[in-house]
């Protein structure tokens, strides 16, 4: 019992300074932001300040309409995830309920898309949507994002445990599929489709690149596109404004998951042991 007593010991100690080195650039973030320009170099790594300031903030939301880049975030980042959801769903659905032709194959390919780089698909996408004519538009941010491989993969997985008698008694009478999915699969998985529904609002919260490109009117900038440029055209080289910025885009996004961590968590383990 020692052995064991000393080896958990060992372990915890090793995983605290994991979760320590992991956590420590969150708290240089916030802990700069409330600090002036002589206590960011006079104390750099020192996480706590002497005084507590909000000349950071205030510039920030002085300078810069918020609410407007807050709406434009939350357009897009819900007109994705409600997207991915469904399409998740419908093929998740597919997989299981169906026999067809090359099913394998073809659920073996959407895995392979984990593996090819954004880079690869930005250019198809961006000459695809200046066809269409939704270049500064939310419908251009959304448009190539209708489908995600792992919400069909988390979904299939999940809808693989539910039991079988319940499916064949819907059949027995003589329901629809599409009742199956809405009225006997559907309560039994929402935690699962809840979790996945945060993952994928949290990634599309956080989206630069992609809508940067799609993005080209100021009215239209989604929130972490509106406060890097802020960055670049008045904070500068100064930290304390660049870490208040880095604050308040990261901090929605890190509260909905630190509520929600839970689902997601037991939705990413059962999909792991289920199938």
């Amino acid at each position: 019992m020692k052995i064991n007593k000393s080896y958990n010991f060992h372990w915890h100690i090793l995983l605290l300074i994991v979760v320590l080195i992991e956590l420590w650039p969150l708290l240089f973030m916030v802990s700069t932001s409330f600090k002036t320009m002589d206590q960011i170099f006079a104390a750099t790594l020192n996480p706590f300040p002497t005084s507590f300031i909000l000349d950071n903030y205030l510039r920030v939301l002085h300078t810069l309409p918020l609410g407007s880049y807050i709406i434009n975030t939350f357009i897009v980042a819900s007109g994705i995830t409600i997207a991915k959801i469904f399409t998740s769903l419908i093929a998740g659905f597919a997989f299981v309920y169906y026999d067809f032709r090359h099913k394998e194959t073809i659920f073996n390919a959407l895995l392979f898309t984990f593996f090819i780089p954004i880079t690869v698909i930005i250019m198809p996408n961006y000459l695809l949507i200046s066809k269409m004519g939704l270049l500064n538009t939310p419908l251009g941010v959304i448009l190539p994002q209708l489908a995600d491989g792992m919400g069909i993969f988390l979904m299939r997985q999940t809808m693989r445990g539910i039991p079988k008698p319940l499916i064949e008694a819907g059949q027995l009478e003589n329901a629809s599929p599409w009742h199956i999915l809405t009225r006997i699969m559907l309560p039994l998985i929402k935690p699962a489709i809840f979790a996945m529904g945060i993952v994928f609002f949290i990634d599309s919260w956080n989206q630069y690149f992609w809508p940067l490109l799609v993005l080209n009117d100021k009215a239209s900038y989604t929130l972490p596109i509106a406060l890097q440029m802020f960055i670049s055209a008045e904070g500068g080289s100064e930290w304390g404004i660049a870490m208040a910025v880095a604050t308040l885009t990261s901090l929605p996004p890190l509260l909905l998951y630190l509520v929600c961590q839970r689902f997601i968590i037991n939705t990413f383990m059962q999909s792991g042991v289920k199938g």
